[in-house]
């Protein structure tokens, strides 16, 4: 039986040729007890759908039935988390979740209301954090709270807004795993919107996706068993079957068309190939400088602290090849971005030392270019202008025309052809990130690193310049480090996996060799029988340190 009906549902925002149409004859409905997911990128319309059912909002035209009846505003009966905790900051956990409690069964004794509350608690692991208030929370917890506080108004149905999606990747997927169990216990009916593939298949029931133009797309059911343990669905063939129908679904709808090559680069020589002869015959006449390009020598960081000193890296030994595109990866705080920070000389090193080429790294330099989780870009200046500012330093002998063919060529093969001229405040985040890519690639550096740079965009955008840059490097096959907490992009990118112990005192505790041939693409990775047993390799070492196991491993 159907608990929710969505009928030719429509929504549009603004009026006549300004108008916005979001939502388009959208027809769905919803059993009693199933848990869906709706599946969709940034701008698919998951959020107003959602708004909808919740009552915030009404249809311009259609309707939104619950138990037969139209929704015509929100109610008890419909409990929502949003993607933000909005939690009253100056109240405990206990409070925040009284609040809604006291609201909605206002009717109840004192001791029945605290006794929805506590138990609301209980099912979402924060028994023992009753009496803290949200500043002395962890973002995962801050979301559970969120999660009770819904809970607690016992709904018959609960809404779920991409609730995970601020979250590290390891508390993401804890906090999925909690939300099924407590689904699981009482199986109230579920719908969650999200752009995350994964945490659809460990969730769903049924997974219907937005299209990019506001209409329903395809209805996956999901007939994976339950309780679903992600490390275990890995090897499942239907899990790999369904993950990859629903990824190529999604990338068929929603990415479009690669940019044509129409500029090619001119044969300038960078800044820092200017070496002295005789360093220049030297690296090129052996093939041990090519082996050993770029290298890490017992390598510490080491922080002053109250308590004494803290070591955040320890003992980190790595040997990298000449074009060699390498992946580290490992939990939240165990010191990834510290070895790449100082890679890049952004941060002192404390004991060992990093040699490129040949030479000890010190203090930054353009040879090693960097790409942020966030561009830094200045915001007044065109994406040509911000590309052109390490240009100049880095090409001294070219002319200007050939720094301006440099710019405009890496510009385009990031796909921003058309908006070379446009201001940075203007654009997305993903096309700002394009413009650090591009900018990184242009100055044609000995070493290229990248600190998480899709981790704050969308999947579509993220999928999109994960192939972006991989084109891209293919072409200048760059010496490459990116840092990373994603699985699949570790894989996807890299020649060889490295994987580091939690911190602090983090090292590598295990290498992985991703034997998979170049080019490479997403679509066609998901379907190479080797690229699951590549992943179980990264999932298991990420499981095994996942409940803060320290020792130490020797790297393969």
């Amino acid at each position: 039986m159907a608990i929710l009906e969505l009928k030719n549902v429509s929504k549009s925002f603004g009026e006549g040729e300004n108008a916005t149409h979001v939502l388009k004859n959208i027809s769905l409905s919803v059993e009693d007890g199933e848990f869906l997911v709706v599946l969709g990128f940034s701008g698919t319309g998951k959020t107003t759908l959602i708004n909808l059912i919740a009552g915030l909002q009404m249809p311009d035209r259609g309707e939104v039935l619950f138990k037969g009846a139209p929704v015509t505003g929100p109610g008890p009966n419909r409990g929502l988390v949003f993607q933000s905790y909005a939690l009253m900051p100056w109240l405990t956990v206990e409070g925040n979740i009284r609040l809604a409690v006291e609201a909605v069964h206002g009717k109840k004794t004192k001791q029945e209301q605290t006794e929805i509350v506590m138990n609301a608690i209980r099912m979402v692991g924060l028994s023992h954090a009753v009496e803290r208030r949200p500043a002395e929370l962890s973002g995962g917890m801050r979301q559970r709270v969120a999660v009770a506080r819904a809970l607690a108004m016992q709904p018959e149905v609960l809404l779920m807004d991409e609730p995970l999606s601020a979250l590290d990747a390891l508390t993401r997927a804890n906090v999925a795993t909690e939300i099924e169990q407590i689904w699981e216990a009482d199986r109230r009916t579920a719908i969650l919107i999200t752009n995350d593939v994964d945490e659809a298949l460990v969730l769903a029931d049924r997974i219907a996706c937005l299209n990019p133009d506001g209409t329903l797309g395809e209805v996956f059911k999901v007939d994976l068993a339950r309780p679903r343990d992600r490390s275990a669905m890995n090897e499942d063939p239907a899990f790999m079957h369904l993950r990859a129908a629903v990824t190529a679904y999604l990338m068929d709808v929603g990415i479009s068309a690669k940019t044509e090559e129409t500029r090619h680069l001119p044969n300038v020589t960078p800044r820092h190939a200017l070496l002295p002869r005789a360093y220049e015959d030297a690296a090129q006449g052996t093939t041990l400088a090519d082996e050993r390009y770029l290298q890490f020598s017992q390598l510490h960081k080491i922080y002053p602290t109250p308590k004494g000193p803290l070591t955040v890296v320890e003992d980190f030994n790595l040997t990298v090849k000449k074009g060699e595109f390498i992946s580290l990866i490992g939990h939240s705080g165990c010191g990834k971005s510290t070895v790449l920070t100082m890679t890049a000389g952004l941060n002192s090193i404390s004991k060992g030392a990093i040699k490129l080429d040949g030479i000890h790294v010190e203090g930054a330099d353009p040879e090693r270019a960097v790409v942020f989780q966030s561009p830094n870009l200045f915001p007044w200046l065109t994406a040509k202008e911000n590309v052109a500012i390490g240009v100049d330093k880095v090409y001294p002998k070219a002319s200007q025309a050939e720094r301006q063919e440099v710019v405009e060529y890496y510009l385009e093969r990031v796909g921003l052809g058309d908006s070379m001229d446009k201001p940075a405040a203007d654009m997305s985040n993903g096309m700002r990130q394009r413009v650090g890519i591009a900018r990184a690639f242009a100055l044609s550096p000995k070493l290229l690193l990248l600190d998480e740079p899709f981790g704050m965009l969308d999947s579509l955008t993220r999928w999109e310049l994960q192939e972006v840059l991989m084109e891209v490097w293919s072409r200048t096959n760059v010496t490459a480090i990116c840092v990373t907490h994603d699985v699949d992009e570790a894989i996807l990118l890299a020649d060889r996996v490295v994987m580091m112990t939690n911190g602090p005192q983090a090292t590598i505790g295990k290498i992985t060799e991703v034997g998979l041939l170049r080019p490479r693409t997403r679509r066609a990775l998901l379907d190479h029988p080797d690229y699951y047993h590549y992943r179980q390799q990264v999932l298991d070492f990420l499981e095994e340190y996942e409940h803060g196991a320290h020792k130490k491993k020797e790297a393969a």
